[in-house]
């Protein structure tokens, strides 16, 4: 199955490079994608601009791929499935949940200049970070690519019912499965609480697993696919 792989905020597609391998040695064509305004220096790209790259992709997927959102990008992969209910197999979700009709996609944090650049580690410590060395972390903040305003406020518009009935996994990697279910079922996220199909996986890693557990992380997601 083709694997298409979204990477969340200020990362681009070599986020997945430790993942690619694994996946591709499980019998999968893992697709990881590169964001316009995350990768390709087009500092005006929109929402608009990287939903249209994601759905290109799954529109040139060899049948229904499984679609892979990290983070903030679980929305995008969200969005995929509202916009290809028809094309899209399943949704995975690592880490984070889908912002709702009509929200920002990812107004976390300051815009400077037209962009939100990575804010440091001061908001992710604890579970989100813990399993990142020093190195890493200079590393991750060094190559962290600012993420266009007109992508970081874009508002979200779902407006295919269908949706629902495309499956869904959370992955929860620094969260145990069920605290994400508690917060589901508490509000957190209507869309994700109207799903008819949701599974979820733990996965003992920080925020970002493709870094620091690729191989788990690729097992979770080639399980996911052959389900």
């Amino acid at each position: 199955m083709d694997i298409l792989l979204i990477a969340g905020l200020w990362l681009d597609a070599s986020a997945w490079d430790d993942v690619v391998p694994e996946l591709t040695a499980l019998g999968h064509r893992p697709v990881p994608l590169t964001l316009p305004g995350q990768g390709d220096g087009a500092t005006s790209a929109t929402l608009d601009d990287q939903l249209e790259a994601v759905l290109a992709a799954v529109d040139a997927a060899h049948g229904m791929p499984l679609v892979v959102g990290h983070s903030a990008a679980s929305t995008l992969a969200w969005l995929a499935a509202d916009a290809r209910p028809e094309k899209v197999a399943k949704v995975a979700m690592i880490g984070g949940f889908p912002a709702a009709d009509g929200q920002a996609y990812a107004d976390h944090f300051a815009i400077e200049d037209g962009v939100m650049p990575f804010p440091g580690w001061g908001p992710f410590e604890g579970p989100d970070a813990a399993d990142l060395d020093q190195q890493s972390r200079q590393r991750f903040a060094s190559d962290a690519i600012p993420v266009p305003e007109a992508v970081a406020r874009g508002v979200v518009r779902l407006t295919d019912e269908r949706r629902f009935a495309v499956p869904v996994v959370v992955v929860c990697p620094e969260l145990p499965p069920a605290q994400a279910e508690e917060w589901i079922a508490t509000g957190e996220s209507a869309d994700l609480a109207r799903a008819d199909r949701l599974a979820y996986v733990d996965l003992d890693s920080g925020h970002w697993p493709m870094a620091t557990r690729p191989r788990e992380l690729a097992g979770v997601l080639a399980e996911a696919a052959n389900s």
